[in-house]
């Protein structure tokens, strides 16, 4: 009765250049989060000030913690620029 799948593509590591594009697409993310967050504090009204103080925090301490392992990578926060410049030039070219 139960059927079985089998999973025909196999998974390949990725490769450092393709890694460190995604710390910096994780990075630029956790960014608009935040901005997002402090945003809707700025209009929030009396019950959703909690919520909004506490997704600030949360937003925060995960743009605080990719930027230390960014750091850690050896990347530089210019070359986070540069590397975003090269991400929208390759989406528009998709």
């Amino acid at each position: 009765m139960y059927e079985q799948y089998i999973k025909e593509q196999k998974i390949f590591e990725k490769t450092e250049e393709e890694k460190r594009v995604e710390l910096i697409k994780s990075i630029m993310s956790a960014k608009k989060e935040l901005q997002n967050a402090n945003n809707n504090f700025e209009h929030a009204e009396h019950d959703m000030v909690d919520y909004y103080t506490y997704q600030i925090k949360a937003s925060q301490e995960k743009l605080d913690y990719l930027i230390r392992v960014a750091k850690s990578r050896g990347i530089v926060l210019d070359r986070i620029n540069e590397l975003k410049i090269r991400i929208e030039k390759e989406n528009e070219a998709v």
